[in-house]
Parts: C-alpha cells; sequence; structure tokens
C-alpha cells in the first residue's frame, strides 16, 4: 500500500505537476534547479528551509511581479488524494508570487502532507478560527475549457512543480 507521500507524488504527477523531493540540506540546489528567472517569492513560513541564499526577489515590486517568469511560494498543506495545495494569504500578498508567473513553484513540507480534504478543512478549520481565514486550493496548473479545447496558463501558471521537503 502506498504512504501518504507517495499517493501525494502520484496525485500531483496527474494534475501536470513536477515533483522532486528534497532535504533540507539540498534545499538550495533544489530550488535553483526547479526554478525559471526571473524569479520572485514570498519567504517560507519554516525553520529548516529558506529562499534568502537563492536568485528569488523576494517581496517583489509590482514591476518584478510582471516581469518574473516563475513564482515561488510555501504550502500550508498538501492534500494526498488530490494532489492540491493549500496557499495561504499572506497581508504583504505573498500568494500573488504563485498566481501571476507562469510557472509556479510550491514549497509543501513532508510534515503537512494529509490524506484527504476532510483532514485539510479539520486542520485549516483551526487556523481559520484564530483569524487565518483565507486560503487558496490549488490543484495543478491553471487551466480552462471555457471557450471549448483545454487551455492551460489563463487564469493562472502554466506550469507547476511541488518541491517536498523531506522531515
Amino acid at each position: 500500500m502506498a504512504t501518504q507521500l507517495e499517493t501525494f507524488e502520484t496525485s500531483l504527477e496527474k494534475v501536470r505537476t513536477e515533483v522532486t523531493r528534497t532535504t533540507p540540506a539540498d534545499f538550495q540546489d533544489t530550488v535553483a534547479d526547479a526554478i525559471e528567472r526571473p524569479a520572485v517569492g514570498a519567504a517560507l513560513p519554516f525553520d529548516t528551509v529558506s529562499l534568502a541564499d537563492t536568485d528569488v526577489v523576494l517581496d517583489p515590486t509590482p514591476d518584478q511581479l510582471r516581469e518574473a517568469a516563475c513564482g515561488v511560494t510555501s504550502a500550508a498543506l498538501g492534500v494526498a488524494s488530490y494532489g492540491t495545495v493549500v496557499l495561504e494569504s499572506t497581508p504583504a500578498g505573498g500568494e500573488l508570487s504563485g498566481l501571476f508567473p507562469d510557472r509556479h513553484v510550491v514549497v509543501v513540507r513532508e510534515c503537512d502532507i494529509v490524506g484527504d480534504m476532510a483532514t485539510a478543512f479539520e486542520r485549516m478549520g483551526e487556523r481559520f478560527r484564530n483569524g487565518r481565514d483565507d486560503a487558496v486550493l490549488a490543484t495543478g496548473p491553471s487551466a480552462t475549457a471555457d471557450m471549448g479545447e483545454l487551455v492551460y496558463g489563463v487564469h493562472g501558471p502554466r506550469e507547476t512543480h511541488a518541491i517536498i521537503v523531506e522531515d
């Protein structure tokens, strides 16, 4: 039987998302390999990894955001059964770095992967009750078939890549 992590990776691949597992020690190299330049992002809320020593511009200006080929953000949760990531809104609007550029690289810790949506809502419920009441559920690249054929990247990134930081 597949582990929750393996199920998450399989689900991500099914929704056209590249997946890379890494350790905190190899994180900087993994980010360097995953991004396209110019890259923008939001500071990661994790103790074990940071974007500080990467080519990612943190807290980008509107012009930098418009010109970015890639955005890097963190996920509060990964939902294994869907390949969904939960992107929390921040006061500085860090989630915009994952929604505007053509490529979105999302960083999720292995310990933040849950099995299903019910568990995700249970975990997010506590955050919502504590005033953190805005999040985006993202599953793969943006896609729409509003005008007929399925088109990627119309309302968000064309490509998605998940970096899973192992515990």
